[in-house]
């Protein structure tokens, strides 16, 4: 489920020259073929750039009929649900609802302890930059052979596991550092997040995300399906190995009960959404402007030399030098991306419908570099 945009960085590591774009996508859509070359089933892509829009897919959303993908395909996000849960908290910080330097046990006393985690140490602010070293649910190795390899994928998918339950798993581990000494991705912060959004307001994260953000922005094809299973139409299926390698049979994996990602990535949406959200938020349209400055107060991610991550974002240098703003989002068989630069102004989101091959930093560097 979602490594970030830390994923995206590894691909964009290769020296690159081209200046911007500047409005031709050739180098984009060529990125995209790239990518059914490569094996993905399929592909679609739309950028939004000033006023005007431009779309390309490739490949096809249903390995049995044949049938393409389409520019207006809904898909699961994955983590990109990140990006609007720290939306939703730092609009409750600008109205005096929270402070992110409230530690996690202000709001869920007694939730984040044992073999070594402690609430009172761990800032919300820490679960939003991933500072906290609060252990990555989905990284327990049973959790993995329950959901994400063949056997138990076909019988637990429509298993439904509440947020206590991921941050029980997360429990029974001890955390991966203390505290704000270093940095590791883990998609229990987010849930815990979430949690904290219901504490403040009284309302479900999915709530609030609806009346703050897809409400006020018409975002018609995104939504939080909770424990629903199937996704809207307009759709593509969904494809997996559902093994550790990439080889191997391919199975649909279309239908599954997305708890098992609560708030750190259960949400569905399309392209189309994805640049309009984006273009609002770095456009100062969802946050005043002290609560935008600290979403992109970044800090090293991991190893990555040209990675950052800031408060459900991450600022991603690509190799021709220009900066984008996004991220990335993994569930089963699909990943998705969305990035945009600092003024909201040109963004790119796309969605591939496997998750075992594909090229996502091409296509990003395709888009802005032209390359």
């Amino acid at each position: 489920m979602g490594a970030t945009a830390v994923a995206l960085s590894v691909a964009l590591a290769s020296p690159a020259t081209a200046a911007p774009a500047g409005g031709d996508h050739t180098a984009t859509r060529q990125a995209v073929e790239a990518a059914v070359a490569d094996g993905v089933p399929g592909v679609t892509a739309t950028v939004r750039d000033g006023r005007t829009t431009w779309s390309t897919t490739a490949g096809v959303g249903n390995l049995l009929t044949g049938t393409p993908r389409s520019a207006d395909d809904r898909y699961r996000v994955g983590s990109i649900t990140k990006t609007f849960v720290s939306t939703v908290l730092l609009q409750l910080e600008a109205e005096g609802r929270l402070s992110l330097d409230d530690t996690v046990a202000t709001w869920l006393p007694g939730v984040v302890e044992g073999n070594g985690h402690d609430g009172t140490e761990v800032t919300v602010r820490q679960l939003m930059n991933h500072t906290s070293g609060i252990y990555n649910y989905t990284q327990d190795d049973d959790f993995g052979r329950t959901y994400f390899l063949k056997d138990g994928f076909f019988q637990h998918r429509y298993d439904t596991k509440t947020p206590a339950d991921l941050v029980a798993i997360a429990m029974s581990h001890k955390p991966d550092f203390t505290p704000g000494t270093s940095w590791h991705y883990s998609n229990t912060n987010y849930v815990l997040a979430g949690m904290v959004i219901q504490k403040v307001t009284g309302h479900s994260y999915a709530t609030e995300i609806r009346n703050r953000i897809i409400n006020p922005l018409h975002l018609k094809a995104t939504s939080l399906p909770g424990t629903k299973a199937t996704v809207p139409s307009p759709s593509s299926h969904a494809y997996s190995k559902l093994a550790e390698e990439t080889t191997g049979p391919t199975y649909d994996v279309t239908k599954l009960n997305p708890s098992l990602a609560s708030s750190a990535g259960e949400m569905i949406s399309d392209s189309t959404d994805l640049d309009r959200f984006y273009s609002a938020l770095l456009g100062g349209k969802l946050l005043p402007p002290k609560q935008l400055r600290e979403m992109k107060t970044t800090v090293p991610a991991g190893d990555s030399p040209t990675t950052r991550y800031g408060l459900g974002i991450s600022d991603i240098k690509l190799p021709c030098g220009v900066h984008v703003w996004g991220h990335d989002g993994g569930i089963h068989g699909s990943s998705s991306a969305v990035v945009t630069t600092a003024d909201g102004r040109h963004s790119l989101a796309f969605n591939f419908n496997g998750d075992w091959s594909g090229d996502a930093g091409a296509v990003v560097v395709g888009e802005f570099c032209g390359t």
